[in-house]
């Protein structure tokens, strides 16, 4: 018994992970994750407690590979380009995030999103006094990118060449994790 509940709480979490990236927390309900994983709308109730808690517990973006690896100072365009590069998923669940922060705890999880996956990785390979304003900026300075890429969707970035959008944005974020004297 214990497996299928488990296999059951799996199948919602797929499908309010899809459904969410896919239409965010306003365009998606409980009864559309219950009836895409197939199961009762009462049962995402019991395994999750409410939608904003599935919510939450499945807008989640993973961008430690191009801030770990690598070395510091070609990391503006390299990280960059990842982003260029991020499929659909990635795309979706940094939508749903930014469109669903005006709640009380999504804008906390944003907040925590921020701090954790890109803030602090990013501090812990700079060096300075200022890494931790300099990391902080890095991530306003991407969060623009992103914002006008997929929020504002304007169109001369978005029909921009790739690698030229990578050099020069990428230029831009290494001004800041590399400052020249």
């Amino acid at each position: 018994m214990a497996g299928e509940a488990a296999r059951t709480r799996d199948r919602v979490h797929g499908s309010a992970t899809r459904l969410f990236a896919a239409h965010g927390y306003a365009g998606t309900s409980v009864r559309q994750i219950a009836a895409d994983a197939g199961v009762d709308p009462a049962l995402v109730i019991r395994h999750f407690t409410s939608k904003e808690a599935l919510f939450l517990d499945t807008m989640h973006l993973d961008l430690g590979q191009p801030l770990d690896e690598g070395p510091v100072g070609t990391l503006g365009e390299r990280f960059v380009r990842y982003l260029l590069d991020a499929d659909d998923h990635v795309r979706g669940v940094f939508l749903a995030l930014v469109r669903a922060s005006a709640l009380g705890p999504v804008g906390s999880r944003l907040r925590t999103v921020h701090e954790e996956l890109f803030v602090a990785p990013l501090r812990a390979r700079l060096e300075g006094p200022d890494a931790d304003l300099r990391a902080r900026l890095a991530g306003a300075l991407v969060g623009g990118l992103l914002y006008a890429l997929w929020v504002a969707e304007d169109e001369v970035l978005r029909a921009a060449d790739p690698d030229l959008l990578a050099r020069t944005y990428g230029g831009l974020l290494q001004g800041l994790l590399t400052p020249q004297g």
